[in-house]
Parts: structure tokens; C-alpha cells; sequence
């Protein structure tokens, strides 16, 4: 039963990282949370010539100057990134994604919790867990992108 209840919860976050990785491509913004999501696949990569190419490509894609998906980052950091290319760390992108993950709390959060893709993934989940049974617990609109991203 509590495997159960775990898996309708992943469902479920899932369902709203899917439906909050729509909204941002309906807002033409979708790049932060590609980001975000490269980001975390990077920092878990554990050969170092993966580390290299990796770091290599999130550059090329979101960093340097007229990427493809382009993020807004100030050219400090966008400077910092591109000489820790030469030996990349885990961390060499920490400060860029922490940028993004602020700018999509302070600005594409608050604009997806109105949202019909949120509200009908957030009505699609009370009902899962009502067929299902169980109780559930209401999250707090403000913990909804900590949330999203646990599964990063």
C-alpha cells in the first residue's frame, strides 16, 4: 500500500514537470528548464571525459553568446563558465542554475500556478487519489516548483 502511494506521488510530480516543461514552451521559455534539467543530469555524471564533453555541450546549447536556447545570465557568470571548460568540476554550472531556477520561481511559477495546464494536472491528481483511496496531503502553491524539481 505505501509502494502504492509513492508511485501515484511520482506520478504525479512527474505529470506536473511535464505540464510546467509545456507551460514554459507555450511562453517561449522553455530553455530554463532544459537548463535546469541538463544541469542536474550533469552533475551526476561521474567519468571525467563525460564531464568534459557534457560541459562542453551545455555551453555550445545554453551558455555562449547566441546559443541555440540561449539562458539570461550576466556575462560575469557566462565568463566564469566558459574558462572552467578547461578542466570542468561538478559545480562549474551551480551559480548559472541557480539563476534560472530564480527567475523561473520569481517569474514562471507564479504565472503556472494560474495556468489551465496546472490546474488540470492538479485536478487530474486529486482524482487519482481519491479513486485510489487515499488520503492526500495539499501542497503549498509555493513549494510547487522545489516539488517539480525533486525529480530532476
Amino acid at each position: 500500500m505505501a509502494f502504492r502511494g509513492l508511485y501515484q506521488q511520482a506520478l504525479s510530480v512527474t505529470e506536473y514537470l511535464a505540464a510546467f516543461q509545456s507551460f514554459l514552451q507555450s511562453e517561449f521559455s522553455e530553455e530554463n528548464i532544459e537548463f535546469w534539467l541538463a544541469c542536474e543530469d550533469f552533475r551526476a555524471t561521474t567519468s571525467p571525459d563525460a564531464l568534459r564533453w557534457k560541459a562542453q555541450e551545455i555551453y555550445q546549447e545554453f551558455i555562449q553568446p547566441t546559443a541555440c536556447r540561449e539562458i539570461n545570465v550576466d556575462h560575469h557568470i557566462r565568463e566564469k563558465i566558459k574558462k572552467s571548460l578547461e578542466k570542468p568540476s561538478l559545480s562549474c554550472f551551480n551559480e548559472a542554475q541557480q539563476h534560472v531556477y530564480l527567475l523561473m520561481e520569481r517569474d514562471s511559477c507564479p504565472r503556472f500556478l494560474h495556468s489551465d495546464a496546472y490546474l488540470s494536472v492538479k485536478h487530474r491528481s486529486r482524482t487519482l487519489c481519491e479513486v485510489g483511496g487515499e488520503e492526500k496531503e495539499e501542497r503549498e502553491e509555493e513549494g510547487v516548483l522545489p516539488l517539480l524539481f525533486s525529480l530532476g
